[in-house]
């Protein structure tokens, strides 16, 4: 099983969503109108975004963490 790798965007067709194929990769695994092939779906995600996201719900101002970080330095 070959595995090629290549980006769509997902198009509103009817009433269902189609993915549209490059013509070079169609050609290159020889695909033809209602021959059945296998997709593999990744969720393209943007890594920094969903970090940043996580800490959305944080309350404890940045200040009140500074205080708390300098009363337990051992600096004292």
């Amino acid at each position: 099983m070959n595995m090629i790798e290549c980006e769509s965007v997902a198009r509103k067709w009817g009433n269902s969503i189609g993915l549209t194929i490059p013509k070079d990769i169609a050609s290159k695994i020889n695909l033809k109108e209602n021959k059945k092939i296998r997709l593999i779906i990744l969720e393209n995600s943007n890594p920094v975004k969903k970090t940043f996201g996580m800490l959305r719900n944080w309350k404890t101002p940045t200040r009140d963490i500074i205080k708390e970080m300098r009363k337990d330095s051992w600096d004292d």
